[in-house]
């Protein structure tokens, strides 16, 4: 048996007529940069968050950068982040002109660990990015009255969150802005790269449309120099088609998720996620955590599964990240658990049949490692 990690066409064959359908659409009617069909995702993303402004641009790593930038962190400033993300979360940082403050994790629910982050803040510190990983919302409310005391922006990098919620309130509703990926692999993905920026600042979300448009709202009046980055009416019109199922969706990476720990319980040698309390993990990612890591991920290739690593280097250890000089006990959660991660295949339309081939074979690999 071969069980992908995701499987994009079979989620797409769930609902082929309902994205044929929005892609003739657009085409037909050539709406193909801006219109209605981007500004009816935008409205209808808003109105699923109940927020008030949804700004669509080219991909997340913008949405970042375009955040940043308009709350107004420049050179000279420091943003404080989290160890283990994709390096779009710190290099728009640094684009921004800013230095990335990297923090360790939480060693149960892997994200940036509050306890750390006040011995770091500085005079030059003007915003938080905590990041929302695997699905699992980081401890928001520790972080989000860090910065009210030490008067912070923050924003939440919702990449891996969409709709994750905690005590029913969405991951991307608690700081001043939230940024998304609409990445075709993402819980709620596009046909290729697309993102956006939620928050309930109407002067901030006008000065980043604008900023995303060449500086301008209204064509050759172009208040400011700008970026490119917009969503095109091809990826609005599918991820508004896609938006209509993604409660369905995840709810079914949840129950499976759930599946997996019923299966893999009390296996020697895994650790296996954990939900913070209160919160409701979206399950964009199912890793496990085993010091046979590398091992495994290759008998399981091996039988026809593929897995993946979220992420194989902390980003302060990347060569991109040398000038700034951090050691691994610096970071030693962070550092240590980059060999342990693996992440097992989890999508809406995993059968039954292959989490018990995929299980199985963990399990086979497992007891038989964990004998010697």
């Amino acid at each position: 048996m071969n069980v992908p990690f995701v499987d994009l066409h079979a989620q797409y064959l769930t609902i082929k007529p309902e994205i044929d359908f929005a892609i003739e659409n657009v085409i037909r009617e050539t709406a193909f940069i801006g219109g209605k069909y981007v500004k009816s995702f935008e409205n209808a993303f808003a109105e699923a968050y109940g927020v008030k402004n949804c700004i669509s641009v080219a991909n997340g790593t913008d949405a970042i950068y375009i955040a940043l930038r308009m709350l107004g962190v420049e050179p000279g400033d420091e943003v404080i982040t989290v160890a283990n993300s994709w390096i779009s979360t710190s290099e728009t940082i640094s684009q921004a002109g800013a230095t990335p403050v990297f923090i360790d994790i939480d060693p149960v629910h892997y994200t940036i660990n509050p306890d750390l982050i006040r011995d770091k803040i500085t005079a030059r510190t003007k915003a938080i990015i905590p990041v929302h990983l695997h699905g699992q919302m980081a401890d928001i409310i520790a972080i989000q009255a860090i910065c009210e005391e030490y008067g912070l922006f923050l924003i939440e990098d919702c990449a891996q969150s969409h709709f994750s919620a905690f005590e029913g309130k969405y991951a991307g509703t608690f700081g001043d802005a939230a940024t998304f990926s609409f990445y075709p692999g993402k819980n709620l993905g596009a046909y290729g790269d697309a993102g956006c920026i939620l928050t309930n600042n109407d002067a901030l979300a006008e000065k980043c449309r604008m900023y995303a448009n060449h500086g301008a709202l209204k064509k050759h009046h172009h208040l400011m120099e700008g970026i490119n980055s917009r969503l095109d009416g091809m990826q609005a019109a599918i991820l508004e088609t896609k938006l209509k199922h993604i409660h369905s969706w995840t709810r079914k990476r949840i129950d499976k998720a759930s599946l997996y720990s019923k299966l893999l319980e009390d296996l020697p040698g895994i650790n296996l996620p954990t939900v913070r309390p209160e919160t409701e993990h979206s399950f964009h990612i199912y890793a496990i955590r085993t010091n046979y890591r590398d091992e495994l991920k290759e008998y399981l290739a091996e039988k026809g599964i593929e897995t993946a690593i979220h992420y194989p280097t902390a980003l302060p250890l990347l060569p991109a990240y040398d000038h700034l000089a951090y050691k691994p006990e610096d970071i030693p959660v962070a550092s240590c658990y980059q060999h342990e991660l693996l992440s097992l295949p989890l999508y809406p339309e995993l059968t039954e049949e292959q989490q018990m081939y995929v299980t199985d074979a963990v399990k086979e690999f497992m007891l038989t490692n964990a004998a010697k």
